[in-house]
């Protein structure tokens, strides 16, 4: 099975236990968002260019944790693998609208979901294989209890 890498990024709401998911245009699945480093980039410089070029946020390297590479089936390319390289992100990216994210490039939508009960999958909306399998279960405990870690000063 041909194996599609990318980079990967957790943003957890402020107040409530949701993650921020982005579904691109001409398809139904949600996933984190992200996207696939240029080639000799590294994973960690391809997630902050995705997350600049595709919802216009700025992200301090400094506060970029990575969370792991797992591997799962491509949401959006039938008969591929996805391997991902996810990041979390302390605090909120600069540019971010917590009440209407706002979407730019090939994103079509982005939207919060709960991480505790994500919806089930329907013919409209999906969620990404490596999101919902490898992802979700996997967040550390810094991201799942309370509120997220605040952000530090600039």
């Amino acid at each position: 099975m041909p194996e599609i890498r990318v980079s990967a990024l957790v943003v957890r709401h402020p107040d409530r236990r949701e993650l921020l998911m982005v579904r691109k245009s001409g398809t139904q699945a949600f996933m984190l968002p992200g996207g696939k480093p240029e080639p000799g980039e590294s994973a960690r410089h391809a997630i902050i260019r995705e997350v600049a070029e595709e919802l216009h946020l700025q992200l301090a390297e400094d506060r970029l944790t990575e969370l792991g590479t797992w591997t799962a089936a491509a949401a959006n390319e039938a008969g591929h693998a996805v391997t991902g390289t996810v990041f979390a992100y302390r605090g909120l990216p600069g540019g971010l609208n917590v009440t209407a994210p706002a979407v730019y490039e090939e994103i079509a939508e982005a939207a919060w979901f709960s991480f505790d009960d994500l919806p089930a999958d329907t013919a409209e909306r999906r969620f990404a294989s490596l999101t919902r399998e490898c992802v979700i279960p996997n967040l550390p405990d810094w991201l799942t209890e309370g509120a997220s870690t605040p952000a530090q000063p600039r």
